[in-house]
């Protein structure tokens, strides 16, 4: 996310003006045919494009954000500690392999996949996916195996 000094400005034209919702500019009506759709695009081929992610209030509310993030942690971990358990053997090594599988696969399909589409950075993901996933699978490695 990157700040401009252009906000407000922004904000106020905008405001009015769209409901709440995602959208990507340029973009063709709902039921346009593919022939109509690629007549509309050729114009903006090269040219800027956007996605808005607006919203009508802003809302911050930091714990309960904290608390769901904890709860689809660990249900997370639950899901790898079952999948664990599915195992003949399970090895420090073989648990951090399996878990960092697991975070690639959802960087892979989620993370990854959008950078591709909407052309943005996604190796924060990444990190997100290898670093937190490894260090889980090597602890779930040595606890399971005490």
């Amino acid at each position: 996310m990157q700040y401009t000094e252009n906000q407000d400005e922004i904000l106020e034209w905008l405001d009015g003006k769209l409901e709440e919702g995602q959208y990507m500019l340029p973009r063709v009506p709902e039921g346009t045919s593919m022939e109509e759709a690629q007549k509309y695009t050729e114009p903006y081929m090269g040219k800027r494009w956007m996605q808005i992610s607006y919203h009508d209030s802003l809302q911050m509310n930091m714990g309960m954000n904290m608390f769901r993030g904890f709860v689809i942690d660990f249900v997370s971990v639950f899901l790898l500690c079952w999948l664990f358990g599915r195992f003949k053997e399970i090895d420090v090594k073989s648990a951090m392999m399996s878990a960092v599988a697991v975070g690639l696969i959802g960087y892979f399909t989620i993370s990854y996949l959008n950078s591709i589409w909407f052309e943005t950075d996604s190796i924060p993901d990444l990190i997100d996916a290898i670093v937190p996933w490894a260090l889980t699978g090597a602890w779930l490695g040595w606890w399971l195996n005490r």
